[in-house]
């Protein structure tokens, strides 16, 4: 992908800053960060300006914000470009290690995971002086899934959204709230979270990414086909750039399964800057 000059780039320039190795705790704490409803871990680039900007990111299913930062691969490349990363934790597995997210609006919560995240993003940038207005919300799996219910069901709360591999589940929402500058991309192999969906053995149905999309698109006002295309290596992207609302939402597909694809973590910062 090729996205225009960044018009981002003069705001966030001033964060610019080497990375050091990602650390699970709270900023030069080890302990995580606590506030009321749950934990978060966060790692800040060396010598961050204020108000740095930040990326959200919510983590897979049985896994954990202190997991999330092990993939130093995406956090280094996150923090040398200046961004903060913030690791929020879900909860408890009942019987079983590891956390996860009410996610599914039609189940249960035992949280409201919206008003949690968002309140993590709150604190951190009260607590480590961030950019609240510069945050782009991202997740993996069903981390992704919930950044995808989270920009349906309030689309203002925070500056863009880019889930990864994951999306929303049957049944799909009839409509969302309002226009999203949203970032999608999925693996063609992806056989955990299939683009198709499937129906789990609990009877519990994942959705179809590309009724998503179509959803997206008219949250956006976009039209039905993309009005460009381009290709970075071997992930070719479709782009709705010129949608009614003036938001704008790109899919991209990788070749691999389920995971976070390598230099995911350029594309979305390349993608979030070039956003006006």
């Amino acid at each position: 992908m090729n996205p225009a000059v960044p018009l981002r780039a003069a705001a966030l320039c001033a964060g610019m800053a080497a990375a050091g190795a990602a650390q699970a705790g709270c900023g030069p704490d080890t302990a995580a960060c606590t506030l009321p409803g749950g934990s978060y871990h966060v790692v800040l680039p060396e010598g961050a300006a204020p108000d740095a900007p930040a990326v959200v990111f919510l983590h897979g299913y049985g896994s954990s914000g202190a997991g999330t930062l092990r993939n130093t691969g995406m956090v280094d490349a996150l923090v040398q470009r200046g961004y903060a990363v913030i690791a929020p934790d879900g909860q408890p597995r009942a019987g079983r290690e590891g956390l996860s997210w009410d996610f599914h609006p039609a189940r249960p919560a035992r949280r409201d995971e919206g008003a949690f995240v968002a309140a993590v993003a709150d604190d951190a940038a009260a607590r480590f002086g961030l950019d609240r207005d510069a945050m782009l919300l991202a997740g993996f799996s069903i981390g992704g899934s919930l950044t995808s219910y989270i920009a349906c069901a309030t689309p203002d709360a925070f500056a863009a959204y880019a889930p990864v591999a994951g999306s929303f589940w049957r049944p799909h929402p009839d409509g969302c709230a309002g226009p999203v500058d949203l970032f999608h991309i999925h693996g063609w192999r992806d056989g955990t979270v299939p683009l198709e969906g499937r129906v789990l053995g609990s009877g519990f149905e994942q959705g179809d990414v590309f009724a998503a999309m179509a959803i997206w698109r008219d949250a956006n006002g976009c039209r039905l086909q993309p009005d460009a295309h381009a290709q970075t290596g071997d992930i070719p992207f479709r782009s709705w750039t010129t949608c009614e609302s003036g938001a704008r939402l790109d899919f991209a597909l990788h070749p691999g399964g389920h995971s976070v694809p390598p230099g995911w973590a350029t594309l979305a910062l390349d993608w979030f800057e070039a956003l006006p």
